[in-house]
């Protein structure tokens, strides 16, 4: 449990943003160092909801609070243009499964045909369903990407689900916290991704593992909605299961655009601050400078496994031996040889989309390196918006037609390839540029190479034909 600081005037403990949320929604402390956490709003999808359903069916039991929970079509939806249920049969039975769960429950659903329909990370924050201090779950690991509205976002499982739907409680055992401090200035083309990846690869895929962490300083403050998105969607990534963001004036322009929110209430009250409190003490901390960093891709099968754009693959013969044996199974599985520089490779195919980089404000950065350019010859390269309100907003704009002429396919929102159980993979042996979270092996397919990177860099490989660093476009 993290150590509390105390103000001189009063004695009073001085909180975390994380730790104010969690004591606000503790019903009980439990033995064995967990809590009994009250549950906000409970996130739901096709892929990870129906065995919970039918086992609450099993038990004869109801869902308990039904306005609290959404529903989303997402992970297993085709995306392809004019997309129906029957665009992947394999889909069906799931979103069957969930329609019928939440009708019954009196559950709200965003399926194919709502306007509202779109990853659940994504489209949930639009719908205004996610506040600052409110506790959320879903049974996605990427649900931490909400913490950047300064909720207390957390993924949980199959059994978990089942508890929420039942009682709009969970058992949690309560995280120590870590700040992660960044300061310094973006200079394009550098985003959010590529900070997220420079610090997946400082601080390991375990370096926050037991910890909810914060993100503090200037360059997060400097971040809009969006970056903040993608950097709390990858904390999961260096090990975090919860990442957030203390509410400021971005967060309240942001909230206040949308067109209205959920809740019964409105938004707790908390205070809108540019950093954490003053005095709060944290378990551990990290600081970080961003100055004159270049573009981040990866290399290997982790998203820890990573290198400046101008980089080159690491000779695993001069790594710690921890982590020689890893990196020989990625070089042979990504096709690579010690040494060998990343810019050049030649790609098969390009990504932009996913709950990491699939807003707006990504689409409008690729867009910008596009701008009079085609993708190359052989490249096959696709668009995801996040959501339906990204699509709509990106067409108003004219971005699909930028993309369009410049050779990419505009689809329908959907998870789509990054997670690869629609049916929308990367061949075997072909190499990938892509914008989503995970490049673990055969995550975007059987025996797809991918390299992780953000969409500018994604943008400037589907123009150059290979791996190409963005700020030479």
């Amino acid at each position: 449990m993290a150590a509390y600081a105390w103000r001189r005037n009063g004695g009073r403990a001085v909180q975390t943003l994380f730790e104010e949320i969690w004591s606000r929604h503790v019903v009980e402390e439990l033995p064995g160092g967990e809590s009994l956490l009250y549950i906000d709003r409970h996130l739901i999808n096709e892929l990870t909801s129906p065995v919970a359903f039918r086992r609450l069916r099993e038990r004869g039991r109801a869902v308990r609070r039904p306005e609290l929970a959404h529903a989303f079509a997402d992970h297993m939806v085709a995306t392809v243009p004019g997309r129906t249920q029957a665009s992947f049969p394999p889909a069906q039975p799931y979103l069957h499964a969930l329609r019928e769960a939440a009708a019954a429950a009196g559950i709200p659903l965003f399926d194919l045909d709502d306007p509202g329909q779109g990853i659940v990370h994504v489209a949930a924050a639009e719908a205004g369903l996610v506040l600052p201090g409110m506790t959320v779950v879903c049974g996605d690991s990427h649900t931490c990407t909400l913490g950047a509205l300064g909720a207390v976002a957390f993924g949980i499982g199959t059994s978990e689900i089942e508890h929420v739907l039942a009682t709009q409680t969970l058992r949690v055992r309560r995280p120590q916290v870590m700040r992660v401090r960044c300061e310094g200035r973006f200079e394009a083309p550098l985003s959010a991704k590529d900070l997220a990846l420079y610090l997946i690869g400082r601080m390991g895929a375990a370096g926050a593992a037991g910890h909810a962490v914060e993100f503090a300083g200037g360059a997060i403050r400097s971040l809009g909605m969006e970056g903040r998105f993608t950097l709390c969607n990858l904390a999961v990534e260096f090990g975090a299961r919860f990442a957030l963001i203390r509410p400021d004036r971005t967060t309240a322009a942001w909230l206040a655009a949308l067109p209205g929110v959920a809740g019964e209430a409105g938004p707790p009250s908390l205070p809108w601050c540019e950093d954490s409190r003053s005095g709060a003490r944290f378990d551990a901390e990290r600081s970080f400078r961003i100055d004159g960093l270049a573009p981040r891709i990866t290399w290997g099968t982790s998203p820890a496994q990573v290198v400046a754009i101008d980089g080159r693959v690491p000779d695993p013969e001069e790594l710690p031996a921890r982590e020689a044996e890893a990196a020989r199974r990625a070089i042979e599985y990504m096709g690579l040889a010690p040494g060998e520089p990343l810019a050049g490779l030649p790609v098969d195919d390009v990504f932009i989309g996913s709950c990491t980089n699939g807003r707006l404000a990504d689409l409008r950065a690729a867009a910008a390196v596009l701008r009079g350019r085609r993708v190359a010859p052989g490249v096959r390269a696709w668009v995801v918006p996040g959501s339906q309100a990204v699509k709509r907003a990106a067409e108003a704009e004219g971005l699909d037609e930028a993309f369009v002429g410049a050779g990419f396919e505009w689809r329908e929102p959907g998870c789509s390839r990054c997670v690869a159980v629609n049916g929308e993979s990367v061949g075997a042996g072909c190499r990938a540029v892509s914008t989503s979270n995970r490049n673990f092996e055969h995550r975007q397919g059987p025996g797809a190479r991918t390299h992780l990177a953000s969409p500018a860099t994604a943008a400037a490989s589907a123009a150059a034909g290979c791996i190409a660093d963005p700020r030479d476009l």
